[in-house]
Order: C-alpha cells, then sequence, then structure tokens
C-alpha cells in the first residue's frame, strides 16, 4: 500500500509537512448538503495547494473518513500536494471518531518512520479533526486522551472543528486547543486557510513554530457570538 509514497519520497527529498484530515462522513452529513460543501471544500484545496510552487513539493496530506461501511476509510493515501487529488466524501454511517483519531495517529508515527529512513526532514505534523457530531465508538474517550498526549508531547499539532450541532465539549477532549466551529457551511473557507497556511508553514525550518493566520472568516469561537 505504501510502495507507491515510497518511491515519491526517494525521488523528492524536500522537506515535508505532513497533514491528516480525519472528516466525518456519518449520514447526519447529508442534512444540508453539508457533504456537498465539504467536498467543493477539498477541491478548494486540492486547487490552491497546487498553485504554490513549493507547497505541491512539500506538503504531504492524508485523508480519512469515518462512517460505514467501514469505520475508517482511507479516501486519500499519503501523497504530495503535486499529486494531490480531492476525495469524494460520502455520507453514510455513524460517527466512530475515537477510531478514525487512532489510525490517523499511527499513520503519523509510520510516516514519521518513512521520512527518517529517506533522510528527510519534517515539520511537526498537523491533525484536523471535523464532525457534525459526536463520536460514537465506545472507547473514544481512552482515543482522545492519546490524541491529546500527541499534542502535549510535540508528536502533532491537533485541530479540531465542529460542524452544525457537533458536541464541542466531547471534541474539546482530543486538544488542549480549543475546538473551533464551523460558520454555517464555510467549508470553502476553511480549507481555504488550510491551504494558506500549509502554504506557509512548508517555507518554515522544521524547528520553527508555525503560526497560524487567524481563523476568523470560517470560524465561531464557542461561547461567543458569530
Amino acid at each position: 500500500m505504501n510502495l507507491i509514497p515510497d518511491v515519491a519520497l526517494a525521488e523528492n527529498t524536500s522537506q515535508r509537512l505532513p497533514c491528516v484530515v480525519v472528516l466525518d462522513g456519518s449520514s447526519s452529513m447529508a442534512q444540508n448538503n453539508a457533504i456537498g460543501a465539504l467536498n467543493d471544500g477539498l477541491r478548494l484545496l486540492e486547487q490552491d495547494l497546487k498553485a504554490d510552487d513549493v507547497a505541491r513539493q512539500r506538503v504531504r496530506i492524508l485523508v480519512l473518513r469515518v462512517g460505514a461501511p467501514h469505520d475508517v476509510e482511507v479516501v486519500s493515501d499519503w501523497t504530495d500536494a503535486i499529486e494531490f487529488e480531492a476525495p469524494e466524501i460520502e455520507a453514510n454511517g455513524t460517527t466512530p471518531l475515537g477510531t478514525g483519531v487512532r489510525r490517523a495517529l499511527d499513520e503519523i508515527e509510520a510516516e514519521k518512520a518513512r521520512y527518517r529512513d529517506h533522510g528527510i526532514p519534517y515539520n511537526r505534523p498537523w491533525l484536523f479533526i471535523l464532525t457534525d457530531g459526536e463520536p460514537t465508538d465506545p472507547d473514544w474517550e481512552a482515543a482522545a486522551d492519546e490524541c491529546r498526549k500527541a499534542e502535549e508531547s510535540g508528536h502533532a499539532t491537533v485541530f479540531c472543528v465542529g460542524v452544525g450541532d457537533a458536541n464541542l465539549t466531547k471534541l474539546g477532549r482530543f486538544s488542549p486547543r480549543q475546538p473551533l466551529a464551523l460558520k454555517g457551511l464555510a467549508f470553502r473557507e476553511f480549507f481555504l486557510w488550510l491551504s494558506r497556511s500549509a502554504r506557509a508553514g512548508s517555507k518554515s525550518a522544521p524547528s520553527d513554530s508555525i503560526q497560524m493566520a487567524a481563523p476568523s472568516d470560517w470560524a465561531v469561537v464557542p461561547g461567543r457570538a458569530g
């Protein structure tokens, strides 16, 4: 499964910024065509990253979907942005978010090992978690604790985004960073922010702390008026 990514790493030894996106593909995402807005945003992410000569070589993306028929589905395996093709996410099933996040953390560590094998420097990986509900798997709290520890120990930088009626209290368990609420269906704005942040981050040295742009155009801080 990882033969092609290994070839890509052998041929392109540029510094990398790994980015994992865990997406809620549960049935509720069909409401108000949230899933359509999400897919539009993913296509914008593809286009914007490919437009940057540095980011297209350095940003690497993995997209995971949680929901039926599989608890976790790799809808876009690790790939450099230049080869990234936006997947089409479907809305079906429940929200085994803990299972999805565990898979994301495992994938991050495996990817970092491949970088070390190829002598490739890398920035701290980013993990984005988007959901419009709350975790439905029974051991999600243990997974959330593992995710929070990964952030606190410097293994990854974790961002949680709630859509619609998402349970932000439970979502907040996955990271010491406060979860943000998406303004309506502003997926395009979110993914453009993600892309522009990655474009800037890809030019930072591995030891640098990457400063993210303020998410003012797509996010609402819980407890404040939007």
